[in-house]
């Protein structure tokens, strides 16, 4: 079966699902190690594992103010704990994890959405 891409159906946070806007060009890391070569004078070398997390960043989800979208987003970034999010794309696959909304957020008054950025420890699974 040939792989299928495209723009991430939805984002399910703390069991509330946003949609994604169709022309959000998003990115998925799975998250565990990044390896790295290291040399050593006699030309051998040594691996460095530094332990990375899972980030699904460039989504702009879609929201509705009469449901307090950006009151539930602010919710979860004020309270600062890892909370189950789980992201469908394209083909079907959902990956799963327990994250944050990371770094800045805003809505545009224009399109009606906001750009996120969901990182956590571990790793995302697929279900």
């Amino acid at each position: 079966m040939a792989s299928i891409g495209g723009a991430i159906e939805s984002v399910a946070i703390r069991g509330r699902l946003f949609a994604v806007a169709a022309d959000a060009d998003a990115t998925l890391k799975l998250g565990g190690r990044n390896n790295e070569i290291q040399m050593n004078g006699d030309t051998t070398g040594r691996v460095i594992q530094t332990v990375v997390p899972w980030m699904t960043e460039g989504l702009e989800i879609s929201i509705d103010n009469d449901r307090g979208d950006m009151e539930f987003l602010q919710e979860i970034a004020d309270d600062g704990i890892a909370v189950p999010i789980a992201t469908t794309l394209a083909g079907g696959a959902v990956y799963q994890g327990k994250g944050l909304i990371t770094g800045e957020f805003s809505q545009s008054s224009q399109k009606s959405t906001c750009s996120l950025t969901l990182s956590g420890p571990g790793k995302q699974e697929q279900q």
